[in-house]
């Protein structure tokens, strides 16, 4: 399918985009299980984009229990090859205030039960990870969340806990020790799939707290981010709006070739199962002789 070549994933609080038109949803059937949600495709600022909420309407999964593989993989077979995540964050420096946009360059992965990767089942990858976030989708994003008036920080170390619980002081400060910029739940395994499949990737993540270490506020609360992020929902609409809209036709990145070294199983040994199920994302390689 060729529904959309942007995607967009909503985190807490960014359910749907009213400003998009002319829209359809599609359930599409994966080998990793249902979606979130069904994915909603349409027009905005002049381009069909799909867009998906991450955690359902209503905010039915914990972090833990969304199907990451299921979400990467639908959002490829619908044509996507770019895709924005809104995420909920905590900020882990004095400087980095609620309200405040982090549009960051690196993770550190403290999660511990969610599969990451697609190639398994007989056929084994090792994609690059060094820079986790697309470079190019990183400076639209950056560009268009500038345009909202709103303080935004371009780069920094995002460190994503397992969850549902929040970090204990001892691991706030453990983070900070790090030089880590800001914590949260859900830009992994997205990040990690979505370079599997070849697709660009970036994050807009909203600061909604201090996280537990700032002896001058409150250690984070549901309450806390559900307020902070009913605030700046607008603005997570109009970054959106904005990154469409300025998004280059081409792609001159490497994320669209991050398979092309990646896949160390020789084709004709890759069970057919296996080939049939991830077609849509390394198809091209499995042919090749």
């Amino acid at each position: 399918m060729n529904e959309a070549a942007i995607g967009i994933i909503g985190g807490s609080g960014l359910y749907q985009i009213d400003e998009m038109t002319d829209v359809r949803e599609s359930h599409i059937d994966t080998p990793f299980g249902p979606t979130s949600d069904a994915i909603t495709t349409g027009i905005l600022a002049g381009k069909r984009v799909a867009f998906l909420p991450r955690h359902g309407r209503g905010h039915r999964l914990n972090p833990s229990e969304v199907p990451y593989r299921a979400n990467i993989y639908a959002l490829k077979v619908l044509g996507v090859d770019r895709v924005i995540s809104v995420n909920a964050v905590g900020s882990l420096r004095e400087d980095i205030a609620p309200m405040d946009i982090v549009i960051p360059d690196q993770l550190i992965d403290r999660t511990k039960s969610r599969t990451s990767t697609f190639y398994e089942r007989g056929v084994v990858a090792h994609v690059a990870f060094a820079e986790p976030f697309c470079p190019g989708l990183r400076e639209v994003v950056h560009i268009a969340s500038s345009q909202t008036g709103a303080t935004v920080h371009f780069g920094g170390t995002y460190v994503v806990i397992e969850g549902p619980q929040f970090s204990t002081k001892a691991e706030s400060e453990l983070y900070r020790s790090w030089g880590a910029d800001v914590v949260g739940m859900t830009a992994l395994p997205e990040a990690k799939l979505a370079r599997e499949a070849e697709m660009c990737y970036a994050v807009v993540a909203f600061v909604t707290d201090y996280d537990c270490w700032h002896p001058e506020h409150k250690s984070v609360t549901t309450e806390m981010i559900l307020k902070a992020l009913m605030a700046g929902v607008d603005t997570a609409r109009r970054i959106v709006t904005n990154s469409v809209h300025d998004m280059p036709t081409g792609r001159s990145c490497t994320c669209a070739r991050s398979l092309s070294d990646a896949i160390v199983t020789p084709p004709d040994l890759i069970p057919e199962e296996t080939r049939r199920a991830l077609e849509p994302i390394a198809g091209k390689y499995f042919s090749k002789g």
